[in-house]
């Protein structure tokens, strides 16, 4: 059953969660580490059906890191084994449920099998207008900055941007979440404190929301709890509060 929806006075347009603390809760259960991370996509499934519930714009899933690739090779096999199975599972119900699933990162380093089915479900899904669900996947904050750099200076050097013309909007275009808002929030789990080299680019400004539950443990009402505690903050993006108050934000 799904918990009831909160009363908030403001919600997020877009949530980024780092999804922490799947082989520590495999270690308490005496558990190989891939268990917690298959109970933990029972946690990603209640977290999405909670912010399309909530009418949240756009949701972005850390999933696997580029640092990830240094963990035992029988891990990092079983991820990507999980991530396959994933896709083929859950891309018609996001289809169905209206929702467009994008998968950002550095996907060169995967199987033919696993890009072949990534381009499939986000084709699927392509011209859907429901919450946007983005997974990175070998994604790196700097990977997304150097990627975005490059990508300017081929414009540049092909004619199509002119480098004075290149400003911090024009930037934004180049990288992998081009196409939507920066974060509003970004909620991480296992009592972990520190941003993982995610998002570096786009989350110059959002609020962070850090909680000690391990993420195969993350419900509908930690979800909320996040929510709540969003919702009472003041963001300023460098105005006083008097600012505020002369010029109300809608942020």
């Amino acid at each position: 059953m799904s918990a009831p929806l909160p009363e908030l006075d403001q919600l997020p347009k877009h949530v980024a969660i780092i999804m922490d603390g799947n082989n520590r809760w495999a270690a308490k259960r005496h558990l190989p580490g891939v268990s917690g991370h298959k109970r933990g996509v029972k946690a990603v499934r209640k977290v999405i059906e909670a912010a399309a519930r909530l009418e949240i714009k756009a949701l972005t899933l850390f999933a696997f890191s580029s640092e990830n690739w240094q963990r035992p090779a029988a891990e990092v096999s079983a991820l990507m084994k999980l991530f396959l199975t994933a896709l083929k599972r859950e891309s018609q119900k996001i289809h169905e449920h209206n929702m467009r699933l994008r998968v950002i990162g550095d996907l060169s380093a995967f199987s033919v099998e696993i890009r072949e089915y990534i381009q499939k479900a986000e084709a699927l899904t392509v011209d859907n207008t429901g919450l946007q669900l983005n997974i990175a996947a070998n994604y790196g904050g700097r990977w997304d900055i150097v990627n975005a750099a490059q990508q300017a200076i081929k414009d540049a050097m092909e004619g199509r941007l002119q480098p004075d013309d290149l400003d911090e909007a024009l930037f934004q275009r180049y990288t992998a979440l081009s196409e939507l808002p920066p974060p509003d929030l970004c909620i991480r789990t296992s009592g972990e404190r520190r941003i993982s080299n995610f998002l570096l680019w786009q989350m110059a400004y959002t609020e962070f929301y850090f909680t000690p539950v391990l993420w195969p443990d993350f419900t509908e009402a930690t979800f909320y709890e996040a929510l709540s505690d969003y919702s009472v903050r003041t963001r300023r993006f460098g105005r006083t509060d008097q600012q505020l108050q002369e010029t109300p934000s809608s942020a």
